[in-house]
């Protein structure tokens, strides 16, 4: 499931605290960023006709149907299909030559690899 910039936010407001009504959700999204309500509404029936929320009565609480993990798994599939022709050493190696990483990350990549290699 392809989730646009703008059902990512209305998803992060899940992702932090499921099961909040569609108001909650539009005032949290007035404060943060600025959206209104018909803006925010609109997004959200998106994400229902996507199957990403499941609204629940009464209240038009939404419930969010897939995991941030899930969300972001998907996402990084497709970057590496788009942008690496699906190889994700490339991937790791384009992030990795960028940037420094602190020995604890180093740790925890190593670990995952390890891991991975089981």
């Amino acid at each position: 499931m392809k989730l646009f910039d703008s059902e990512w936010k209305v998803m992060e407001v899940l992702w932090q605290k499921n099961d909040r009504t569609a108001k909650e959700i539009s005032l949290r999204l007035a404060d943060t960023i600025g959206w209104n309500k018909n803006t925010t509404y609109t997004v959200i029936k998106k994400c229902i006709e996507k199957g990403a929320i499941e609204r629940r009565e009464p209240n038009f609480i939404c419930h969010a149907q897939i995991t941030k993990q899930q969300a972001q798994k998907e996402e990084a599939e497709t970057l590496v299909e788009k942008v690496f022709d699906g190889s994700a050493e490339l991937l790791f190696a384009s992030i990795l030559s960028d940037r420094s990483l602190s020995k604890d990350e180093l740790a925890r990549l190593k670990a995952l690899v390890e891991a991975m290699e089981e």
